[in-house]
């Protein structure tokens, strides 16, 4: 029997959402799909068992992207779909961030989400949809869960913002701003913006959690109507006596390592000495004593991570002390450096405190633009920003797997900052790709990428609209209402506080913004603080890279490609390309450049070779040229007849050389003068206005004619007449060279 399908909707800003369950994947926990219009995205909510031995809680959330839903075939050899997109990589991450600090901490149970796109419309985002499919999924179904939450998307056109805008909207937008959180506060946020100012991002922040109620509204009302009983999950959580009994024990030895400003390897070195000692004395068991009143070492390793949060929180709030001596707005030590790598297009070396980034820039052709297959109206992106982060940043030693979620997002995180100052294509026609290196990490790689990409951008001499830096800002908060906003968090703070609120920008505003929060209650005034207190940061931060660099150099490095714009006529292009790219890739081989031939006849010189470059923009430059009578040519003999030779004057364009005028004398034989190869210079005498048919005269170049006094010459010969199609010589009505060589091969 086929079961019915519940279906909800409800308005958000202007726009109807669609949730419904029942009549999909009836043994998953929970499963929903949820649209708006022809946008449709499936979740899948499950809980399963306990894994021993572990020690986090293993959650995954995973999105895919299916591309039959929207109508296309992957392009990869398999036909299908194979890893994920960056674009799924960071949908999944977008999702994850907000469901998990909702699950009970210490829950064990293994959790699992997946996504999957049903349709794609390529008018609206799947993003945000999968999201609040996600939540829907886990609200009704058996996983304990303390949610939901919403998401919505805010644009901005022209001043105004927009609900859930469009594909169309989101490109006239000068803010993109993803936002999730609970009726109570916001969890999430992933921005992008065209120099934003704080105050304006506030108020998008505030439109946005207002525009989420109605979503978690409609997840509630689910619940109660189709919503299963929750089941019991197990917890690997300490005792509150044997936390109180950890804290007492180490807090003196804690605080007195934390009155020592330390580097980060000394400071865990002191508190893993600290936890050992702990260790010892409350998980030895003595020889035949009753091991059941001694607690597990995964127990008391817990409460010691408790009792550290704890400490550290109290001598943040009550001394205004953080872990390295730091008060609450100071930033670490900065030093910057340009041009480390000599054949590299450019280089920017950016150290904050601990934590280091090398940032490469290459400069390339737009034909090296990285092609999209995905769900997206986008196809091709010129800018692009990877994120390596080795374990030897961090003192470790892991095996290699390829680049992880977390590296795709922060390098798309510092792409989103750097994309609104990159220059357009118009002005520079280049494919940038930019590669950041972290060599050495303790709070916030990713920001530090963004100074180092500037950085390398600046020493490149690519002409950025403006330099952006960014800062990493943390909040401390407590149950009396205490809060401390920290800028620029290293790793222990990121760990133990309740945000992580990433901000980067120009001296004019923002352009991009990353938060996650851990607690409820994330006030207007915190933000408004936070970015307030952010932008003094970033502003500090600029000028010490600005003792580096203070501007994009004049020119590019000596091995970067410098790229020569040409406009040929759209007519022209299959003449430049010729047969399978014949004629292209001989004129790239010929002079050594890169060649990319865009759509409304733009042309894309690219070389290190100047001369080549050069060679190449005068054969290109002449595809655009048409004959013109009494104008002289050098050109090559294409083709070699009894009455004459065809000569190439122009790209595809070739004319007629009778006998009679190949030369000063009476010429017997054609091969007498000129041969299949040879150059030779010509004087266009005529183009027949029917056919376009050109004829050529090396004699009138010879004797320093002009095209009319050929003419006359030539009607005056025997034989002439100023035919263009073959000068009264037997056979002379047959076509030759008009206008495409090729064309006339054929007929011939």
């Amino acid at each position: 029997m086929k079961p019915e399908a519940k279906r909800y909707t409800t308005t958000v800003g202007t726009r109807t959402v669609a949730f419904e369950t029942g009549k999909l994947a009836h043994q998953a926990g929970g499963a929903v799909t949820v649209a708006i219009d022809e946008a449709i995205i499936f979740a899948a909510a499950t809980m399963g068992g306990v894994r021993e031995g572990i020690d986090f809680f293993p959650l995954s959330v995973e999105y895919e992207e299916r591309l039959y839903a929207g109508g296309k075939i992957p392009g990869s050899f398999f036909r299908r779909e194979g890893r994920p997109s960056t674009d799924a990589i960071l949908t999944a991450r977008l999702t994850d961030r907000p469901l998990r600090p909702l699950f009970a901490h210490g829950m064990r149970n293994e959790v699992q989400v997946m996504m999957f796109s049903l349709s794609s419309d390529g008018i609206n985002p799947l993003d945000i949809l999968a999201i609040n499919a996600a939540s829907a999924a886990i609200m009704i179904s058996d996983i304990p869960w303390d949610g939901p939450v919403g998401a919505v998307r805010i644009g901005r056109v022209n001043g105004q913002f927009i609900v859930n805008p469009t594909f169309e909207e989101i490109s006239q937008s000068d803010l993109d701003l993803r936002l999730a959180g609970t009726r109570d506060a916001i969890l999430m946020v992933e921005c992008g913006a065209d120099e934003i100012p704080e105050d304006v991002m506030v108020a998008a922040l505030e439109l946005g959690h207002q525009s989420i109620q109605p979503i978690i509204d409609l997840q509630f009302k689910m619940q109660s109507e189709v919503g299963k009983p929750k089941r019991e999950a197990s917890f690997a959580n300490a005792t509150d006596e044997l936390n109180k009994k950890v804290l007492d024990r180490v807090s003196g030895p804690m605080n007195d390592l934390l009155d020592k400003p330390l580097a980060k390897a000394e400071f865990y070195g002191g508190m893993d000495a600290i936890l050992e000692e702990v260790l010892a004395e409350m998980c030895t068991v003595p020889e035949g004593a009753d091991p059941t009143g001694y607690p597990s070492e995964k127990a008391v390793k817990a409460a010691f991570g408790e009792a550290e949060g704890a400490i550290v929180r109290e001598r943040i709030l009550g001394m205004g002390k953080r872990p390295d001596g730091r008060a609450p707005a100071d930033i670490r030590p900065i030093w910057c450096e340009v041009g480390l790598s000599p054949r590299a297009h450019g280089s920017g070396l950016f150290t904050r405190g601990e934590t280091q980034v090398l940032t490469l820039a290459t400069l390339g052709t737009l034909g090296e633009a990285q092609e999209l297959d995905n769900l997206s109206p986008v196809d091709s992106k010129r800018y692009l920003h990877h994120y390596n982060f080795p374990p030897f940043s961090t003192g470790e030693v892991k095996p290699l797997r390829g680049q992880s979620r977390r590296e795709v997002g922060h390098g798309a995180l510092a792409e989103r900052a750097l994309e609104p100052v990159i220059p357009n294509e118009e002005t520079f026609p280049y494919t940038l790709r930019l590669v950041s290196e972290v060599l050495a990490s303790n709070g916030s790689s990713s920001m530090a990428s963004v100074c180092g990409s500037t950085l390398a951008l600046m020493d490149a001499g690519v002409p950025i609209k403006a330099p952006v830096a960014g800062v990493a800002m943390g909040l401390v908060t407590d149950d009396s209402g205490r809060y401390k906003i920290l800028t620029d968090i290293q790793g222990t703070e990121d760990h133990l506080g309740d945000m992580d609120f990433k901000v980067a920008g120009t001296t004019k505003g923002i352009t991009a913004l990353q938060m996650d929060i851990k607690i409820s209650g994330l006030s207007t005034k915190m933000m408004t603080e936070a970015l307030a207190q952010a932008r003094d940061a970033r502003l500090h931060i600029l000028d010490k890279m600005f003792e580096a660099i203070a501007s994009p150099r004049p020119e590019l490095k000596p091995h970067a490609p410098r790229i020569i714009t040409v406009k040929i006529p759209v007519d022209k292009i299959g003449a430049l390309i010729g047969p399978g790219g014949k004629n292209i890739r001989a004129l790239q081989e010929e002079t050594k450049v890169k060649i990319d031939v865009q759509e409304d006849g733009t042309v894309f010189i690219a070389s290190v070779n100047g001369v080549g470059a050069e060679i190449a923009r005068q054969r290109v430059e002449a595809l655009g040229e048409s004959a013109e009578i009494g104008r002289i040519y050098t050109g090559k003999v294409v083709r070699v007849a009894d009455f004459g030779a065809f000569v190439e004057i122009l790209p595809g364009v070739d004319g007629m050389v009778h006998i009679s005028q190949l030369d000063t004398e009476r010429v017997n034989k054609v091969e007498d003068v000129v041969n299949l190869g040879d150059e030779i210079s010509v004087m266009v005498i005529d183009i027949d206005p029917g056919s376009g048919k050109i004829r050529l005269s090396r004699q009138a170049v010879l004797e320093g004619w002009t095209a009319e006094e050929a003419r006359e010459k030539d009607q005056r010969k025997p034989g002439g007449g100023g035919r263009p199609n073959g000068g009264g010589r037997p056979g002379g009505g047959r076509p030759h060279g008009g206008g495409d060589r090729r064309g006339n091969d054929r007929r011939r």
